[in-house]
């Protein structure tokens, strides 16, 4: 289980990156969306959900074997959050080229309420969600944006 937990959590071992892991890992989310992206967003959903609620209970695990809160090393929210940004976004590479600087950004900045989730939340739903929440100020953002564009 521990295997299996370290895998899922640095996603492939993206983690592991020693500069930008959470950069590393968002990119390395780029070929779930390629294999989900075309579904229907009921559909898409129905994966991201679950997905969602098993990167809490992983992450949390995480914390755990690295003997870290909200390891680097932990990416599977990254993967996670850019999944919520492409929910419902054309499939098209220049929407998955700016869902993922979107992504990216929100992450980093933390607007409210991720900055309340990272700082207050200590545990796996906590790592998980900060980037949900960016993963939705993204996914409003990318929206406009690709209207406007």
């Amino acid at each position: 289980m521990r295997r299996f937990v370290i895998l899922l959590s640095t996603w492939w071992g993206t983690g592991y990156s020693p500069i930008a892991s959470g950069t590393v890992g968002t990119l390395a989310a780029i070929p779930l969306y390629l294999l989900t992206g075309s579904l229907p967003v009921y559909q898409y959903l129905l994966l991201l959900i679950p997905l969602t609620i098993f990167s809490c209970w992983v992450s949390g695990r995480a914390e755990v074997i690295f003997n870290e809160k909200d390891s680097g090393k932990i990416v599977i929210d990254e993967v996670v959050g850019y999944l919520v940004t492409m929910t419902g976004a054309p499939f098209s590479l220049s929407a998955i080229i700016l869902g993922f600087f979107l992504f990216r950004f929100f992450d980093i900045v933390k607007v409210f309420p991720a900055n309340i989730i990272d700082q207050r939340i200590k545990n796996g739903c906590g790592v998980v969600m900060d980037d949900v929440v960016a993963g939705i100020y993204a996914c409003l953002m990318l929206h406009l944006l690709l209207r406007i564009i």
